[in-house]
């Protein structure tokens, strides 16, 4: 059954010209257990909430023209959390991942980064589902970090980078870091230029930590079940504000 979505009508009058807007936006989803404690709720349904606020900013985001949006599913360490609230983040993404049809209607390509092989067999096998099906699609590139970890991230990349070394395909002295880059999970986007992260947590917590390098971050105090298209907006006035100097002067 399809998720609801909440209509946000927004005015976009104020956001920055096109050539201002970032080409790759991440988000920390963080926030949801909070948001249902607040309201004397199950944590689960923060999550349920949550999933509601991404998909509207999925369908913002498609619709002012960003080309690559990456948001922290489950993490690596996630696993460590109740098995009952696990449990209902896994059902609730089996439930998105039947439900992504408006995603291929309008061109947006699905890629699944983290280690798959932990998840469910019926999640892995829809995801390279998704992956297959979206491959030919370049209106805008949705990634979904799904178990996983920047560290393990690197260490995986690292891993094929020595078997290609081992193998005589590479020589060290010509290991460089686009070596590394397209080693990444993330080897088909470009790097990250601005990282969001709601409910005034202040850390990347392990999200694309390569990618990351020359990110412009945004914090807010907002919990991510409400962290709406207006403070998106506010993002992208405060990106398009700063200097992007990349180390030059």
């Amino acid at each position: 059954m399809a998720l609801p979505f909440r209509r946000k009508a927004v005015s976009t009058d104020t956001l920055p010209v096109p050539e201002q807007l970032p080409k790759h936006i991440g988000f920390i989803m963080d926030g949801n257990g909070r948001w249902a404690t607040k309201r004397g709720m199950p944590r689960k349904f923060g999550h349920r909430e949550g999933a509601k606020t991404f998909h509207d900013l999925t369908r913002y985001c498609r619709s002012i023209g960003i080309q690559n949006i990456s948001f922290y599913v489950f993490s690596t360490e996630n696993w460590k959390r109740p098995k009952e609230e696990v449990d209902a983040i896994m059902d609730l993404l089996w439930q998105y991942l039947n439900d992504c049809d408006e995603y291929l209607e309008q061109e947006v390509r699905m890629i699944f980064i983290g280690d798959k092989s932990r998840l469910p067999e019926r999640i892995q096998k829809r995801m390279l589902e998704l992956e297959a099906d979206s491959a030919k699609y370049h209106k805008m590139n949705l990634l979904l970090a799904i178990n996983y970890g920047g560290r393990d991230e690197i260490k995986h990349a690292t891993q094929l980078i020595a078997e290609e070394v081992q193998a005589g395909k590479l020589q060290v002295s010509d290991i460089t870091e686009d070596t590394i880059s397209q080693h990444l999970y993330t080897k088909e986007v470009p790097d990250v230029d601005l990282l969001i992260r709601p409910s005034g947590e202040l850390r990347l917590s392990n999200f694309l930590i390569w990618q990351c390098a020359y990110a412009e971050y945004y914090f807010t105090n907002v919990l991510w079940p409400d962290f709406s298209r207006a403070e998106l907006n506010k993002a992208l006035i405060a990106y398009a504000k700063r200097g992007r100097r990349f180390g030059g002067v």
